[in-house]
């Protein structure tokens, strides 16, 4: 009786929530109480000199509209430091989770990477896996 109860025990307080695959990008990188960053490992895609990860932006508040959290996909030229984005999901919920609006296309043009920016790390991270 008590071995039952322990597993069930065990079983609920593992149930929280668990944002598997997302990684916080390195404080130095995230902005100070607004919102928190990450980024998926396994999203990373690399073909020759051009590389894909996921963002996820979790937002603390958000006054202005309807979603507390958004997915961005993004492509990195590993060769010359630039990015452009994909694609935008915005989630209700924080964490990507809700109801989310259905994903759109940038125009896709391209932007330099900034020195000690969010997209310089992304960069790094996206463009070293092999």
């Amino acid at each position: 009786m008590r071995e039952s109860v322990f597993i069930i025990l065990l079983m609920l307080l593992s149930s929280g929530q668990v944002y598997a695959g997302w990684e916080t990008l390195e404080k130095q990188y995230q902005p100070i109480g607004i919102e928190t960053l990450y980024f998926d490992p396994e999203t990373i895609y690399r073909e020759g000199t051009r590389a894909t990860l996921w963002q996820l932006t979790d937002l603390k508040w958000n006054s202005t509209t309807r979603f507390l959290s958004f997915k961005t996909h993004k492509e990195f030229d590993c060769e010359q430091p630039r990015v452009r984005v994909l694609q935008v999901i915005e989630f209700s919920r924080q964490m990507g989770t809700g109801r989310s609006t259905p994903g759109y296309i940038e125009s896709g043009s391209w932007k330099p990477v900034e020195e000690r920016s969010v997209n310089h790390a992304l960069w790094k991270t996206a463009c070293r896996k092999r």
